[in-house]
């Protein structure tokens, strides 16, 4: 294909935002890269939601199902913001994987407590990604980003909070 379709091709996707090239640049990459922790965070929840058992598996599978409910929301705001800026977001699973920091779980067998311990510092690492991009987004004033970053801070801390709570004494039989 010619380079001058491509080019306007390219541009039928772009936005006009008031936040400099280089900040909307930052910002949705910084975003991206969001994007495929939150998918990431989803799937393992969703994995552990279909695989939980045990003595406390009704009330951890619905947890967990809440959890990646409220995950998957996140996702349409996150790429809707980049497109926003002007910036074109995942189109795959494997930009999924290849920008994503959270590690996936594949074990064939997960204890319901190492689910849940694995989640929690998941969730803790997710808040950590999110408070740099608020940054970046602070330097650009970027108050629409920074607004939707600071409810889903929000939402993972309480993940984390709930997360930590039902797993306290997870692994012993009196709980």
């Amino acid at each position: 294909m010619p380079a001058k379709i491509k080019e306007i091709r390219k541009s039928a996707l772009l936005t006009p935002t008031d936040i400099d090239a280089k900040g909307a640049a930052e910002i949705a990459g910084g975003m991206n890269a969001l994007l495929a922790d939150i998918f990431t965070l989803y799937m393992k929840t969703k994995n552990f939601h279909w695989h939980v058992s045990g003595p406390h598996f009704r009330d951890y599978h619905l947890l967990l199902d809440e959890q990646a409910t409220e995950l998957l929301t996140m996702v349409d705001d996150c790429a809707e913001r980049v497109r926003k800026l002007g910036h074109t977001t995942l189109r795959s699973i494997g930009e999924i994987a290849a920008k994503s920091r959270l590690a996936e779980n594949t074990a064939d067998y997960v204890e319901a407590a190492d689910m849940l311990a694995e989640l929690v510092e998941d969730n803790k690492q997710l808040v950590r990604e999110l408070r740099a991009v608020h940054t970046v987004c602070d330097e650009y004033d970027d108050f629409a980003t920074t607004s939707l970053l600071d409810e889903w801070i929000d939402q993972a801390e309480r993940r984390t909070w709930f997360l930590y709570e039902s797993s306290r004494g997870a692994g012993t039989a009196g709980h």
